[in-house]
């Protein structure tokens, strides 16, 4: 799995499935669909959204991230685990071994873990670098591993989690067809990659998929999203000065459908939500790349959210 398709994969986990294009320019659209039309629309978005970010397996489940040494690391519910479980775990519950780039998991006696729905009594794990990763099960609490340039993770997650039980929602700007903008795609000279800085303090190179060119109040604007070949969608981690007190300070995402014949496509910042790492200090999210800071208040989408 490429580092673009982690990143895609990421945000389809935080948000709900595209819709399909506009069949119309987003001007002449506007035009024609009342401002009761786009509430709708964005109050259905949202609420898939939240029911994506609250499933069992969702983001809010999220409750650890411990990045693996080489050989041998503990792991339980006991205080001094090298990999820390949720309690509901059992104080010793088996043990990671990290080689090289594989790493492995052998359940403790009696403890009684599953894979794919099957007793799993140990062996080496799939990581999310190629493929789906193994997802391995114990009760409410599962783990994968992740991997992010050379390093080699447990990602845990707890359907019981405090994040997911206390949960209370995402406050929203109201809708607003003001922010349903088109925007026109420019496609690069030749390919180029995309620095995107990441919360671990590194960067990722990703494919750039051209320019985003619109304007907001008669002003000119520019964001670069990014794409991947065979994806219906561009992705676009951006910010703004909304960032400063009611957004999420590090950015939020966006996704938009391929430009048209002509090269239109439809920003609905409406849909501007938030990314894992607004819920849980475990995640590793991408960061708006430079030139992906808007000097504007977008006031749509999602609001602040969580503590982190």
């Amino acid at each position: 799995m490429s580092t673009l398709a982690l990143v895609l994969s990421l945000a389809l986990q935080a948000s709900p499935p595209a819709t399909k294009p506009l069949p119309k320019p987003a001007a002449q659209a506007e035009k024609k669909a009342p401002a009761e039309d786009v509430a709708a629309a964005t109050q259905a978005w949202h609420a898939e959204r939240l029911q994506r970010l609250q499933s069992p397996d969702g983001w809010l489940t999220l409750v650890g991230l411990t990045w693996l040494k080489e050989g041998e690391q503990t792991a339980g519910s006991a205080p001094d685990s090298a990999v820390p479980l949720p309690s509901s775990a059992p104080a010793r519950a088996g043990t990671f071994v990290r080689k090289g780039d594989t790493v492995s998991f052998q359940p403790a006696p009696g403890v009684a873990f599953t894979l794919e729905g099957k007793p799993f009594t140990g062996g080496a794990l799939k990581t999310d670098e190629k493929e789906a990763p193994d997802v391995v099960r114990l009760g409410t609490v599962n783990f994968q591993i992740i991997r992010r340039k050379d390093r080699l993770g447990v990602r845990m997650k707890d359907s019981e989690a405090a994040t997911r039980k206390q949960f209370h929602g995402i406050p929203l700007y109201p809708a607003s067809a003001d922010w349903k903008v088109e925007a026109r795609l420019v496609p690069d000279d030749k390919p180029r990659m995309l620095s995107v800085p990441t919360v671990l303090g590194y960067a990722e190179e990703m494919k750039s998929a051209g320019t985003l060119v619109f304007k907001v109040a008669g002003k000119e604007y520019r964001l670069t999203p990014v794409g991947e070949e065979g994806s219906d969608e561009l992705f676009i981690v951006f910010g703004d000065e909304t960032n400063r007190d009611t957004t999420y300070g590090a950015g939020r995402f966006l996704e938009a459908p391929l430009p048209d014949k002509d090269g239109r496509v439809v920003l609905d910042f409406n849909r501007a939500y938030n990314p894992p790492c607004a819920f849980s200090r475990f995640a590793t999210c991408p960061l708006p790349p430079r030139g992906n800071r808007l000097s504007l208040r977008v006031e749509a989408g999602e609001k602040r959210a969580g503590e982190h």
